[in-house]
């Protein structure tokens, strides 16, 4: 059973920054692709960023790109987002995820086997 511990989050005004990390047990890691998703009150869990397995692709949502980084450190166990510029709209809990398929789609909630237990991101304008 693989465990993931997501950290980092906070409040912070927006135009600012904040980075998250997420630690994963289990000596799998190294193997599947991690993304992030979000989720604000009231609407449907979302999809952020996705990061392959040895880190040399990722993938946005059109709304954060250029302004947040996903990455990843298998040495650690650990994946990263990035978030600058940050606007009040990011205001949500962040969870990441692990994919052990390879079939579906990495923007799909659905597809994705082990979530963390989120950690609360408020931008204040």
């Amino acid at each position: 059973q693989v465990q993931l511990v997501e950290s980092g989050g906070g409040l912070v005004q927006a135009g600012g920054s904040l980075r998250l990390s997420c630690a994963a047990s289990g000596r799998t890691f190294s193997i599947h692709s991690m993304a992030w998703f979000r989720q604000a009150p009231g609407k449907e869990r979302e999809f952020v960023a996705y990061i392959n397995n040895n880190g040399f692709s990722t993938d946005y949502t059109e709304s954060v790109q250029g302004r947040f980084t996903t990455s990843r450190d298998n040495a650690k166990n650990t994946v990263y987002l990035q978030m600058n510029n940050l606007k009040p709209e990011d205001t949500a809990v962040y969870y990441c995820a692990q994919r052990t398929s390879y079939t579906g789609s990495r923007y799909s909630v659905q597809d994705y086997n082990y979530w963390g237990q989120g950690t609360q991101v408020t931008v204040s304008s």
